[in-house]
């Protein structure tokens, strides 16, 4: 069977793409926040925990200083469960007190904006933080909620039957990258 048109991935960001999206990511919030001693960074899973990670290795490159990435699962907090099979729950690991602090919420695509209205009610149940700013690889528009990112890598406008794949390396165990796949033939 031959690959249609439609079914060909067409990449739009490499390793090296996606990684001066993060340097540039991480200067944002340093320059926005004035520096990184209030900041929590959380990833969520799966790719946006990679991300978050990455963040604070360039960030306690920048500040002199080693931050810790956490991770929140927002699993059950989605108002989607009762339409799709449930996902395996992943960990919630927040490394710091967030009362009070700056949350950096980190994922990989942001789109509807419905993972990342679960992933404030999660926040809810761990602390009230002083303010929550949003880091997200791509930005791909579609927005069912009124949620947009403060930090953005790549705005990539798609069309609705189009799927956005982030690979990153340490979850995927592949070379960083990000395609397109779908869409009209």
């Amino acid at each position: 069977m031959v690959a249609s048109a439609s079914d060909m991935a067409r990449q739009v960001l490499d390793a090296t793409d996606i990684k001066r999206a993060i340097t540039r990511i991480t200067h944002e919030i340093l320059e926005k926040n004035r520096d990184s001693e209030d900041l929590v960074l959380l990833g969520i899973p799966t790719r946006g925990d990679e991300l978050a990670v990455r963040i604070a290795a360039k960030m306690s490159e920048v500040e002199g200083r080693t931050l810790r990435a956490g991770s929140l699962d927002v699993t059950m907090y989605r108002d989607d469960l009762r339409m799709r099979p449930a996902r395996a729950l992943e960990p919630t690991d927040i490394p710091d007190d967030i009362d009070d602090k700056v949350v950096i919420l980190i994922d990989d695509v942001l789109m509807s904006g419905r993972t990342i209205r679960a992933a404030l009610d999660a926040l809810n149940d761990h602390g009230r933080p002083r303010a929550v700013q949003l880091a997200v690889l791509v930005d791909r528009g579609h927005r069912e909620l009124p949620i947009r990112a403060d930090f953005v890598g790549k705005n990539l406008p798609t069309s609705k039957s189009e799927r956005v794949q982030v690979r990153l390396s340490a979850t995927d165990h592949t070379e960083d990258s990000v395609s397109i796949t779908g869409g009209a033939a």
